[in-house]
């Protein structure tokens, strides 16, 4: 036949002929990995006993995978690999540099250690409720959101870490989860309805999704598309994402109200995301129009955290108490994108990392609280002290760690984030700064103070809490002790975690090592 004897068509300008490296393996591994352990959870939704053992298997396997992902990126610079063979931008491209892996690699700790406190905080009918499969998938949309290369993909990845979160929220079906979980979605679903109005308007003005050939492309069409436009659309949407004023509304309305294990892993990851993503689209993909933007930034990043701080301040429930410094600690990520200087950026990356752990942990040592103290209200907490000295050491250092106090971890961030604002003359964004640290010492001092040295119980409160008699969650303590070891030793040692962000920071402001890796030599 005259189509059999037609000369063939050569595929080679549009996909890939030769075999795929081994490393493109390790680029995809911690989105593979909790997926596949999802999946293998649901075909043991009738063996309740082993959810929590399979699911640590998985989350060290993607800690492993992380790891070694983290380490390839500094070792040889970003690394690309495109979906179906396809050469870029006609493929789905997976691209990680030092940025990404290292908030891959904070996440995939952090999902690890709530999976430990999980298989004391979350019951048999929990488990039923698909704890385990949620956490799983949470940690594949959290795993591509920070590993992806093409925006729409970034849409995608939140609307994955977003559905399992919905199911976290409820898992228990009280009165106020659902509540929480309504209010969650309806905002969200504003947020993400900007995401992706933002991402059609910029697919119309680029014709192109990948982020590495938007950032190349932005510098020469600059003067003639509306990039400004795209940028204020994605500040919007990301910011809140993150839970940056006036678009945070939605976090204190919410996070209170799930399990603790499930509201650590919220406090500690999600609003990340955001941030992550509002210096993945601003600095790299719209540097100018960041810069025209920085005003405002350095103003809702100000409002942010003191706004949050003194919600905190206003609060006796220990939950929303560090509900409200998760969004203040936004606020002081904020600042860094708003100097947009390497150290700033620096400090915003580290400030972000440290925040992972910290919130997970602060959030943690409201349940233990809870199970010893039998409440998670400050009027009704006290005597902590004399029925866990542990414990209070603990909550100790965590205090001193989120308010960037030595020896902890919140220290070095700080610093870097100060500096940033001096050598830019934003005294105002450095006091900001420094005023939130303080006030969030005073929130702190409060939980301290109530819950751990005061010996009689508020007034009013029928049962006096007996120190003796008191629970003493081994398990929690235990995770508490693992969080805290690595937060003493980022503020101790932060010399390794200062060189990683000065790294992503560099490969954001300097994007070519990240463009070249999605196109070698110029290619595409």
């Amino acid at each position: 036949m005259a189509g059999e004897s037609a000369k063939a068509v050569d595929v080679a300008g549009a996909m890939i002929t030769g075999p795929v490296p081994a490393v493109d393996w390790l680029i995809v591994a911690p989105v593979l990995i909790p997926l596949v352990f999802g999946a293998l959870l649901l075909m043991f939704r009738h063996e309740m006993r082993w959810h929590g053992i399979v699911a640590l298997i998985g989350l060290a396997a993607l800690v492993g995978a992380d790891a070694a992902l983290l380490s390839r990126v500094l070792e040889h610079g970003p690394l690309s690999m495109t979906m179906g063979s396809w050469l870029p931008p006609f493929g789905i491209s997976f691209t990680a540099d030092a940025l990404g892996a290292t908030f891959a690699l904070t996440a995939g700790i952090v999902a690890f250690v709530c999976a430990i406190f999980a298989l004391r905080d979350i019951d048999v009918s929990g488990r039923r409720y698909g704890f385990y499969p949620f956490l799983m998938l949470m940690m594949t949309g959290v795993s591509g959101a920070f590993l992806t290369g093409d925006i729409f993909n970034l849409y995608v990845w939140f609307e994955v870490f977003v559905i399992s979160s919905f199911g976290l929220l409820v898992l228990g079906s009280e009165r106020a989860q659902i509540d929480g979980a309504t209010k969650y979605a309806i905002l969200n679903l504003v947020g993400t309805t900007l995401f992706l109005i933002a991402t059609a308007y910029l697919y119309g003005t680029f014709g192109t999704l990948n982020m590495a050939d938007i950032a190349r492309k932005a510098q020469t069409i600059s003067e003639a598309a509306p990039l400004m436009t795209l940028a204020t659309l994605y500040l919007l949407a990301f910011g809140m994402k993150a839970a940056a004023f006036p678009v945070n509304f939605w976090l204190p309305a919410s996070y209170h109200t799930p399990r603790i294990v499930a509201a650590a892993l919220f406090g500690g990851l999600l609003t990340k995301i955001g941030i992550y993503a509002l210096l993945r689209t601003l600095v790299m993909l719209f540097p100018v129009e960041r810069a025209i933007l920085a005003d405002l930034i350095g103003w809702v990043a100000v409002a942010t955290m003191i706004l949050g701080v003194l919600g905190a301040l206003a609060q006796s429930d220990t939950r929303r108490v560090f509900g409200f410094l998760v969004i203040s600690g936004v606020g002081v990520m904020m600042a860094g994108l708003a100097l947009g200087t390497e150290t700033g950026l620096s400090g915003t990356i580290f400030y972000a990392a440290h925040s992972m752990l910290i919130m997970t942990a602060l959030y943690l040592l409201a349940g233990v609280m809870k199970e010893m103290g039998g409440s998670f209200s400050l009027h009704e907490l006290s005597g902590l002290y004399r029925a866990s000295p542990l414990l209070t050491g603990i909550a100790l250092l965590l205090a001193l760690a989120i308010a960037g106090l030595p020896p902890a971890s919140g220290l070095w961030p700080k610093v870097l984030l100060v500096k940033a604002a001096v050598d830019a003359n934003a005294w105002w964004l450095a006091g900001a700064i420094l005023l939130t640290g303080f006030l969030t010492t005073i929130a702190m001092g409060r939980i301290f103070l109530f819950a751990f040295w005061r010996d009689a119980p508020a007034k009013g409160v029928a049962k006096v809490f007996d120190p003796a008699t008191a629970a003493r969650p081994v398990v929690g303590q235990g995770v508490l002790v693992v969080l805290t070891v690595p937060i003493v030793l980022l503020g101790v040692f932060p010399e390794p975690v200062i060189r990683v962000a000065n790294m992503a920071a560099a490969g954001l402001l300097h994007s070519s090592a990240y463009i070249n890796a999605v196109f070698p030599a110029g290619g595409g």
